[in-house]
């Protein structure tokens, strides 16, 4: 399977199945032809002395400096040399993969005015296992993530580093092992490769994709908790989301009615309370309200992916060039931050029901803290402590990074959207929500031990293969271990795919 890079319908999909598995990639002869087009006429207008921003001019507060013949050679050069100022760890290979298929992607469209040649080496880069080395840190998402994106294109001119095999290697020397011509820059193809918020834009879209899965996991875990404390059934019948009107609280209600059909309590052969607290009753308004918030933030970065990111923008139909701000990552960042405290919300949500199954007075029956012999033994008393830890921290990383500006470049960007930090700490929220919730699935299936009735199917399923890598606690033990195969299990979605394999995909 290969992809075509078209500068259209590039969704969150594509990017994980380029980024993350690796498929192949080819660019469309008809972007190819818009590349040539657009780059004709930018060098018509070098030819006739025509001022363009970032071509034959400074940038920032330099935009107004404006550049000779000779200098207007060297500017690549020197502007990417300065922008890579980064610092920190090295990011994920899978985001900076991203980013490359992003930027790709905004160049088939046309109006970015450089050489054909960095496209195309940037394709043969995915194509050939070579990815640049990149700080993390550095971006504050306006001007594009210059930073980073700036370490990308050290690689045009043979410069900068990258992961070949395994191995990281001097830029060159990665280029010359894969086989890859070095395309140097000329004028404008360096700010053509950085000018745009792609870093943080891929790695919202893989973000975005691991969250649904998140999500999904979050109602089978719902659904072994409300299993285990013998919940009302009634709120998740769709007349009553229905007439509400909300699309992701309807299907989270959906999903979770799916993982307890053919049970005993789905069908009502086990007491129950007239109304449950609301940790029980209103799971699917919480965990739908993050799915509307998700199904959001996924237009608009699909938006993103396959719009025009960049300053200055050529028109060939119209021999226009107009420089304006289309590399400021606030329509992403917004909805990113949205998202995050999302995730923050369904695991406060999670550590609620994970509460109930612990307390005696709260759990219906069950053994305080999930343990047979309470007082020698402590049971999951722990594991409550550690969950709540990550909740604190996951609420203090929610404040939205999008507010947080701070000037820079002598006041000449003024406002920037720090979308990068949105994307960081969104992943920090994430790696939290896997513990989170892994804690509350292994006390679900606790609780169900103790219960003797029949589960329904999908919750059976969950609890089969969390049985597969945590045992039953019957006498206390160091608890690290199982919280931490229980957030790898979560993280790799081995319940999730059992669970769909079995009774179908909860979307």
């Amino acid at each position: 399977m290969t992809y075509v890079i078209t500068g259209y319908n590039l969704t969150i999909e594509d990017v994980v199945n380029v980024a993350r598995h690796r498929i192949p990639v080819e660019l469309h002869q008809d972007a190819i032809g818009r590349i040539d087009k657009c780059r004709d006429m930018l060098e018509k207008k070098i030819q006739a002395g025509e001022i363009m921003y970032g071509v034959n001019t400074g940038i920032g507060e330099f935009s107004e400096t404006v550049l000779d013949d000779e200098q207007v050679k060297e500017f690549q050069k020197y502007l990417i040399y300065n922008h890579a100022a980064g610092i920190g760890d090295a990011m994920k290979e899978e985001f900076v993969r991203g980013a490359m298929l992003g930027r790709i992607n905004v160049h088939a469209k046309g109006h970015s005015g450089l050489r054909k040649e960095v496209t195309l080496t940037l394709v043969e880069m995915l194509n050939k296992g070579v990815t640049p080395y990149v700080c993390e840190k550095g971006s504050v998402g306006a001007c594009g993530d210059l930073a980073p994106m700036s370490q990308i294109a050290l690689l045009m001119m043979g410069e900068g580093q990258a992961y070949y095999k395994g191995e990281l290697l001097q830029g060159r020397e990665a280029f010359e092992k894969a086989g890859i011509e070095v395309p140097g820059l000329q004028a404008r193809d360096g700010l053509a490769t950085i000018n745009g918020s792609n870093v943080l834009t891929a790695m919202s879209a893989i973000w975005l994709y691991d969250a649904d899965r998140w999500l999904r996991q979050a109602e089978i875990t719902a659904a072994m908790s409300l299993e285990a404390l013998k919940a009302n059934m009634k709120p998740y019948l769709p007349k009553i989301h229905e007439v509400r009107g909300f699309k992701g609280a309807v299907r989270s209600a959906r999903a979770i009615r799916m993982m307890v059909e053919n049970g005993d309590l789905a069908e009502q052969r086990i007491k129950c309370k007239v109304q449950d607290a609301y940790s029980m009753r209103s799971t699917p308004q919480v965990i739908g309200a993050a799915h509307d918030a998700l199904a959001y933030a996924r237009s608009q970065v699909e938006i993103e992916l396959n719009g025009v990111g960049d300053n200055p923008i050529f028109f060939p139909e119209e021999d226009l060039q107009l420089s304006g701000a289309n590399f400021q990552g606030s329509p992403v960042a917004v909805p990113m931050d949205m998202a995050g405290a999302c995730i923050t919300m369904v695991s406060v949500l999670s550590e609620r029901r994970m509460n109930r199954l612990n307390h005696p007075a709260l759990s219906v029956g069950l053994p305080a803290f999930l343990t047979k012999n309470g007082g020698l033994m402590s049971g999951l008393m722990l594991s409550q402590y550690t969950a709540d830890m990550q909740i604190v921290e996951q609420r203090i990383l929610s404040a939205p990074a999008s507010i947080q500006s701070i000037p820079a470049a002598a006041d000449q960007e003024d406002f920037v959207s720090m979308g990068m930090n949105t994307a960081i700490k969104n992943n920090q929220i994430l790696d939290n929500a896997y513990g989170i919730l892994g804690i509350e699935m292994m006390a679900a299936a606790q609780a169900l031990d103790f219960r003797e009735w029949e589960f329904g199917t999908g919750v059976t399923i969950a609890k089969e293969v969390v049985r597969k890598h945590v045992d039953f606690l019957e006498i206390d033990r160091p608890l690290y271990k199982d919280h931490n195969t229980m957030k790898e299990l979560i993280r790799n979605g081995e319940v999730l795919e059992a669970v769909e394999a079995k009774i179908g995909s909860l979307k």
